[in-house]
């Protein structure tokens, strides 16, 4: 006769054996891949990170597109450009929600761009468009901003004095004060407390992305809801970031209605505006999660991509003499640098370009989720599928560019040296959820660049050894910690600075 305990240890056996049956009979619906494990899935086998070389040996083993299973949950990768642009812009519709993570839900919820998808998603992405072409993206006001914003930039480098020091720091403030001129109508000193608390939780956020716990938080939500950990401290940041942005916005509530500078005079107008529509989303709570938006996808990426700049010219002097050669002939050393300039300066831009496709910034790129049953180069996907486009296979696939490992300016230039785009450059990823920021990201790195390659020769510190293939996944993708020595060009120049030796 069967003891009570010998009957629940069977039928527990029973459940997870019907469990376990249901999982790999699952399997079936989706393109193959790396075979998981109960419960976790392949996160052991990918170390719970996507990390874009892992994705690539998958692709050597089972093509284009793959399946991998983080914990309970499939996940469908697109490697390469065909298969990217099949999704993203054939089928760019389908593939036009995001998927909402228990991490991103118990953050965000149903607010802001990012996260969202259908009404909400449209009617704050819509918005945000129009808004950040008013305020000049793209125009001369902005431009302006942009421009004093280099120069800046530029200062703190000229007070180096030729030692040797880490642009990290002064980069990424420099682009958090761009979008705090668009979002607040004003920049913040460096030191301000208010500044440095928004700079230190978005650092916090970026980094809190790519850890092990933000893994686990989303393959287990049930129990790292209720446990204790630095999974919690995410959640600290996000109110202090709250905290803040309601300050700025309860100092807009007091100005003049009809003094629309910023993003949040003109969201508070746009709340006043449809406040008596049933089927608005503009609220205060959507307008804080738009603007953390705009920090997270305005901020780190476009830094990153300036420090991987600067990395590259180290490592690539004979490209930065080039640069520096097209500058002076084209623009000399007082002219005032906009973005139009870049039409005259086609070997800058090719190298600009280049600098984005070769450091592969976003990495594996944003999730994005099937909102209609459909079909990528013959692999049926159901709705609901989370796609995750492998944004890195897409920049260097060998089918697609001449040298994809190596530094080359010349994939964006033609036999004449004029600059050409190349249809397989899709850093700001591609279709319905291209970054809403893109142009302005590209004005703010071409003006950026040329400020600081006109009045510098870059150079590494004597006896440093950086490689310019090393990186960090820390959220973005990142270069290792370096320093750099800013030679001043022009007749203000004695010689070469204290930190460097003879080349």
């Amino acid at each position: 006769m069967f003891s009570l305990a010998t009957g629940l240890a069977i039928l527990a056996t029973s459940f997870l054996l019907l469990r376990m049956l249901a999982f790999f009979l699952a399997r079936t619906q989706f393109p193959p891949g790396p075979c998981p494990l109960p419960i976790l899935g392949n996160l052991l086998q990918l170390r719970f990170q996507l990390h874009p070389e892992k994705l690539s040996q998958l692709t050597r083993k089972y093509g284009s597109i793959f399946t991998v299973w983080l914990g309970s949950t499939p996940v469908v990768v697109l490697n390469g450009f065909q298969a990217v642009k099949d999704a993203l812009v054939t089928h760019s519709e389908d593939f036009a929600d995001r998927p909402v993570t228990p991490l991103f839900e118990d953050l965000f919820g149903d607010k802001g761009i990012i996260s969202t998808s259908g009404h909400a998603w449209q009617q704050q992405r819509r918005f945000g468009l129009i808004t950040l072409r008013a305020l000049g993206m793209g125009k001369k006001v902005l431009e302006q901003r942009l421009q004093e914003e280099a120069q800046y930039l530029v200062e703190i480098f000229h007070r180096q004095n030729g030692t040797s020091f880490d642009p990290h720091v002064p980069i990424v403030r420099a682009a958090a004060n761009v979008i705090c001129a668009l979002v607040f109508g004003h920049r913040f000193p460096h030191g301000d407390p208010f500044f440095q608390e928004l700079m230190k939780a978005i650092d916090f956020g970026l980094a809190f992305v790519n850890t092990i716990w933000r893994r686990l938080y989303d393959a287990f939500p049930w129990l790292l809801r209720q446990l204790p950990g630095p999974h919690r401290k995410i959640f600290r940041y996000q109110e202090i970031v709250k905290s803040l942005i309601c300050q700025e916005i309860e100092r807009h509530k007091q100005r003049v209605p009809e003094d629309l500078e910023d993003f949040i005079s003109c969201y508070l107008a746009q709340i006043t505006k449809r406040k008596d529509d049933p089927a608005s989303t503009f609220d205060e709570e959507n307008l804080i999660q738009v603007i953390i938006d705009l920090f997270l996808g305005g901020t780190e990426t476009t830094a990153t991509t300036l420090r991987w700049a600067l990395l590259y010219m180290i490592h690539h002097r004979d490209v930065q003499g080039e640069v520096q050669q097209e500058l002076d002939t084209v623009l000399g050393p007082s002219r005032v640098i906009s973005f139009k300039d870049r039409k005259l300066l086609p070997y800058t831009n090719a190298v600009l370009h280049e600098v984005q496709r070769f450091c592969s910034v976003i990495s594996v790129g944003a999730v994005r989720k099937c909102g209609t049953a459909t079909t990528v180069q013959g692999f049926p996907i159901q709705k609901g599928t989370i796609v995750l486009p492998n944004l890195a296979s897409v920049l260097c696939d060998p089918e697609h560019w001449e040298t994809p490992w190596q530094f080359n300016p010349g994939h964006f230039l033609d036999g004449e040296g004029n600059f050409v785009i190349h249809e397989a450059f899709l850093p700001f990823s591609a279709g319905h959820r291209v970054c809403l920021g893109e142009l302005l990201a590209k004005v703010e790195l071409f003006l950026v660049f040329a400020h600081l390659l006109r009045e510098f020769r870059l150079r590494a510190p004597a006896g440093a050894s950086t490689n310019e293939r090393d990186y960090i996944l820390w959220g973005t993708k990142q270069p290792r910690p370096y320093d750099i020595c800013p030679l001043e060009l022009g007749p203000r120049s004695p010689g070469l600075p204290s930190c460097l030796t003879p080349p």
